[in-house]
């Protein structure tokens, strides 16, 4: 095996014998279409048996005090039902005996239960990897309790960010390496020649977070420009009157997010600070849709896309609004752009398939450094 590094995030590595037709089975919350369920898709794609194992339903209950407390185990990450989906998911093993098990963001499950894994399943390897960053400041401790007292079983962990590599390597785990985020072809499509459903000047569809987002979007809001905004957690925001005219602020997933991101001229990307970030799953998502995006700067972003070609980044406040205003009254530059931008993400492969291609190139050299 060899590795072609064509930029210090796009590396490809050549196989003489690649691995095809493996039974994988994938395991994580499975609620979102985006994160496991995705990762479900793309191996099966792929050509692989692929099973899968989520959590999330663990936690039902038609009984609202049986819900309530499960409720509160799924929070706290501990309790008899954390206990029960850790002895199915043994068991679900043992049964389809696969070759590799994918764990994504695996807060429920314990060491032991990989550990007894690999002991009755040889020759299968257990891959790791979390879209969140769990060595960053002002997460619950709660939270990652289990998830870091499982580093060292894995036999190889997927950072979602690079400075999480050598973090990761503290933690005493075997082998760490580096697997961005993705847009998904199937739903992040671009709209079609004759659909004409421009409906804002300016959108963000994000969570807030106690960041200076809330200064930056303050900015829009206060101006001319048509905006929308949508995502989580924006009843956490404070109480201020220019932000009572977009309450209730909602979230937006699947096609409508799509739908949304679309009817825009310039969407908004912002990187949280909470997550360490230096580029997100929507920096993908909005070329991948052939819309126009407007990001926080970044030394790893701009690696990926060429600033003024691919997309467009600020600094500041000020400078956002600048670039809002003149790229508004530039139709054809920006749309130049969002193709540009659209081109780009597909060319340098950041669709979810070309990101599980990569991951599965790593289960027989794994599995023969056992």
């Amino acid at each position: 095996m060899r590795y072609l590094k064509i930029s210090p995030f796009l590396i490809v590595a050549k196989f003489e014998d690649e691995p095809i037709n493996m039974k994988i089975l994938v395991v994580g919350d499975g609620h979102s279409a985006i994160h496991e369920v995705a990762v479900v898709e793309a191996f099966k794609k792929l050509g692989h048996k692929v099973e899968a194992f989520y959590w999330h339903t663990y936690f039902n209950s038609q009984n609202p005090l049986v819900r309530f407390g499960r409720r509160v185990q799924n929070k706290f990450i501990v309790g008899p039902t954390i206990d029960r989906l850790n002895i199915d998911l043994i068991n679900a093993a043992l049964k389809f005996k696969p070759k590799l098990i994918f764990i994504y963001r695996g807060t429920h499950i314990k060491s032991h239960t990989i550990t007894i894994v690999k002991q009755r399943l040889p020759d299968c390897v257990v891959f790791g990897y979390n879209n969140d960053d769990p060595f960053a400041e002002g997460h619950p401790p709660w939270l990652w309790r289990n998830y870091l007292k499982c580093v060292p079983t894995y036999d190889l962990i997927f950072a979602y960010r690079k400075h999480n590599i050598p973090e990761y390597l503290t933690h005493n785990a075997k082998r760490v390496e580096l697997l961005m985020p993705w847009f998904i072809p199937e739903k992040d499509k671009p709209k079609k020649q004759d659909e004409d459903i421009k409906k804002y000047d300016v959108i963000f569809i994000g969570h807030y977070e106690r960041d200076d987002r809330i200064e930056y979007i303050k900015k829009i809001a206060e101006s001319h420009f048509i905006f929308g905004l949508f995502g989580p957690y924006w009843n956490r925001a404070p109480k201020v009157d220019w932000l009572n005219k977009y309450q209730p602020v909602l979230p937006v997933r699947g096609n409508l997010y799509c739908e949304k991101i679309r009817s825009a001229n310039i969407a908004l990307s912002f990187l949280s600070k909470l997550n360490r970030d230096t580029y997100t799953r929507r920096c993908f998502e909005i070329p991948a849709m052939g819309v126009f995006m407007l990001c926080q700067h970044s030394d790893d972003l701009a690696c990926l896309f060429e600033d003024g070609v691919d997309a467009v980044f600020f600094h500041s406040p000020d400078d956002m609004m600048d670039k809002i205003d003149y790229y508004t009254k530039n139709d054809l530059l920006r749309e130049k752009i969002a193709t540009s931008g659209m081109n780009r993400v597909i060319r340098d492969k950041h669709d979810v398939i070309s990101r599980m291609d990569y991951v599965q190139r790593f289960i027989e050299e794994t599995k023969s450094q056992n």
